[in-house]
């Protein structure tokens, strides 16, 4: 409040500014988000998981401008019939390499070895399992497709498998085996063919893709892993004018979401140094009350 509060004008029985009328209408509701934000992803996109902390920021500040609609994109049905020669990919084995680069370059641990040693064959079932989660528990698909790819990634683990699914979804507090069997149904593979309708209307080609569309369907597509900037400016165009940022909230309250948080994650969400990240968690965090690892040389925390 400004000094003008304590201005008591004896007519109007103000204290304050008296310029307004004696009764007036309001409305408290919060305005209706009118734009969307399509994220065209895979759980085995390596890039959608050097992303995260980008994307994890840009939605913590401006997700009050828009509604997220995760569209998965069927990066891989199988291996028979497939070929990728322009990244020299024509057989599991041939992927390790290139997540590894990934990896070293972003900063987000990704191993790469399960390609050699027990390879994905699709990535449909997890995809599948994210869409009956999103019908049947919808908000909760989010945690899935962030644990999932932590397993594949970070700890190397075959995420096309039943029972890694199954696992995964049980940490969740949910039927991972009820779950997982409702995904091999047809039901599933229809919803999954839905998003990949969508994303061809959106003219997806590549992943991660985020498109950004206002109530008239007029939108900017953003193709690949890019800076913060990129996507704040893309949502400027949309919008019309500079969108402003929310405070984000405390590390505390971060990981309250139960996953691990990688130290990547923590320098691009709190503006923190890569050398200043552990004493931030231990000024931030109760002792306690979270758990420290290092995994592929990366620091990492996760709540007790």
């Amino acid at each position: 409040m400004s000094n003008e509060s304590m201005m008591c004008d004896l007519e109007t029985g103000v204290c304050g500014v008296s310029d307004e009328e004696e009764m007036q209408v309001i409305n408290l509701m919060e305005e209706e988000k009118k734009i969307t934000l399509y994220y065209a992803t895979d759980p085995i996109c390596s890039h959608c998981w050097a992303l995260e902390p980008v994307l994890n920021r840009f939605v913590e500040e401006y997700g009050h401008y828009f509604n997220v609609e995760t569209k998965m994109g069927g990066l891989l049905a199988s291996w028979e019939g497939f070929s990728d020669g322009a990244n020299g990919i024509q057989k599991p084995a041939d992927v390790a390499g290139h997540w590894r680069e990934v990896g070293e370059h972003s900063r987000m641990p990704i191993d790469g070895s399960v390609w050699l040693e027990n390879p994905i064959q699709s990535s449909y079932p997890p995809s599948r399992v994210f869409k009956v989660i999103e019908r049947i528990y919808p908000g909760k698909e989010q945690a899935f497709l962030r644990i999932a790819r932590e397993a594949v990634f970070a700890m190397n683990r075959n995420i096309g498998e039943d029972a890694v699914l199954i696992e995964l979804v049980d940490q969740l507090g949910l039927n991972g085996k009820e779950i997982v069997h409702s995904a091999a149904q047809q039901s599933a593979q229809d919803m999954l063919e839905e998003d990949f309708e969508m994303t061809a209307r959106l003219g997806v080609r590549g992943f991660p893709s985020i498109i950004i569309v206002n109530q008239e369907q007029q939108g900017i597509k953003v193709v690949g892993a890019r800076a913060l900037e990129t996507y704040v400016q893309a949502l400027q165009q949309i919008l019309g004018e500079t969108p402003r940022p929310k405070k984000i909230a405390g590390l505390s309250h971060k990981m309250k979401e139960g996953h691990l948080l990688f130290s990547k994650e923590i320098e691009v969400l709190y503006d923190v140094e890569k050398d200043a990240v552990e004493s931030f968690v231990q000024s931030e965090l109760e002792e306690g009350t979270y758990q420290v690892r290092h995994i592929l040389n990366e620091f990492a925390v996760k709540r007790v």
